[in-house]
């Protein structure tokens, strides 16, 4: 029944093909940014090819990754090269930050200027934006909606999260930025309305909602009704209000993330391929609730993949939590803890779990303990006189 379940379909390669010759060239849209080249001429702005050079700017990188940028009838090199020089970036900085985003010379200077300074608000200096704006050019040239980023940033910090965590948002999260400040609002009173709901104290909602958009803040941009929906599917399958905040917490708030449909589909596909009651399986999605997070195609790759390496069935089910790996580090370890003479296929997969860290931690061990000399307290000792 499992070998069925496991049999996944390959998407047609001329479709895909066809797909990839149809798509158009990308052309990023940016905020008080002006396009004026006449495209028919197909002529490079010499005045901004020259300015680039004065920068140490490789101009053949910009050629073969965002040519359009050159064409530009309006740029701003200089003045967008100012702005980071009185941040205090070097010359080699300013150089890596227009190859890596050229798109950067098209902007507004008054834009970019006004991001500055929302930035500066969660930026405990110029050194450490300079070296955001190194590392994440393409967020802290996206000039737009700045009006709901500044709304959004003094919200955030009213909430209490610190700047440090908001920096990070700004790099790596900057959609949530986008939201009306007003939609966020609303998400917050939703997610706390949703904890005390399933059980949450309030003395700790504080703490658990700071945690939980620290670890996942595009939860923001979930719709209250889905949020709703989730927690009744799950009342639905049986598991109690405690039972859903161990779920949420062990999935970093991605389970506000999930359809009722997504997450019925991986629990029949589990509750079959591992032949269990509804009770047994409630026990294994409780230790392990990526079982929960992971499509079906994904669960039936690496369920594929652990049974390839002799692993049983029963196995996985004593340790559910192997499934978080992918089957290209599965088959790593393997082979790392069977050069050591330990057959994983024949015991439990303890020594097989975990993180990078928690892995090198237990190999370290067992080659230790097989590298140990036995010791026979009762054989005399070989001393000279």
């Amino acid at each position: 029944m499992l070998g069925k379940l496991l049999v996944r379909s390959q998407p047609c390669r001329l479709c895909s093909f066809r797909k990839m010759q149809s798509t158009p060239e990308y052309k990023p849209f940016l905020a008080c940014c002006t396009f004026t080249t006449d495209r028919q001429s197909n002529k490079e702005n010499i005045r901004t090819v020259e300015k680039l050079y004065k920068f140490s700017v490789d101009i053949r990188k910009i050629r073969r990754l965002k040519g359009w940028v050159l064409l530009e009838d309006e740029t701003y090199v200089e003045e967008i090269a100012t702005i980071l020089q009185e941040l205090g970036a070097d010359e080699t900085v300013i150089a890596s930050v227009l190859e890596r985003f050229p798109e950067a010379i098209v902007c507004s200077p008054a834009a970019v200027d006004t991001q500055r300074k929302l930035w500066q608000l969660v930026c405990k200096n110029e050194g450490e934006l300079v070296k955001l704006i190194e590392q994440f050019p393409e967020s802290f040239f996206a000039v737009k909606d700045q009006e709901n980023l500044k709304l959004n940033i003094q919200f955030f910090q009213e909430l209490g999260l610190k700047n440090v965590v908001i920096s990070r948002f700004l790099t790596t999260a900057s959609s949530i930025f986008h939201n009306p400040v007003e939609n966020n609002k609303q998400m917050i009173r939703i997610l706390q309305e949703s904890y005390l709901n399933i059980g949450g104290l309030e003395a700790n909602m504080k703490v658990w909602l700071l945690k939980l958009l620290s670890q996942n803040p595009f939860i923001l941009l979930n719709s209250p009704t889905s949020i709703k929906e989730t927690l009744e599917f799950l009342q639905e399958q049986g598991f109690t209000n405690s039972e859903i905040l161990q779920l949420l917490s062990k999935l970093k708030g991605f389970l506000f993330q999930l359809c009722p449909r997504g997450i019925q589909n991986s629990i029949s596909f589990s509750k079959t391929a591992f032949e269990c009651s509804d009770h047994d399986l409630k026990q294994l999605i409780l230790k392990c609730p990526a079982l929960l997070y992971y499509s079906v195609p994904v669960l039936e790759e690496r369920i594929q993949g652990l049974l390839k390496e002799g692993i049983s069935i029963a196995q996985i089910r004593e340790t559910p939590m192997v499934l978080e790996l992918t089957p290209q580090i599965v088959q790593y370890r393997i082979r790392k803890l069977n050069s050591l003479g330990y057959r994983v296929k024949d015991g439990h997969l303890e020594n097989l779990n975990g993180t990078k860290k928690e892995f090198e931690a237990n190999f370290g061990k067992i080659q230790a303990k097989k590298g140990r000399p036995l010791f026979n307290p009762v054989a005399p000792l070989n001393v000279e006189e």
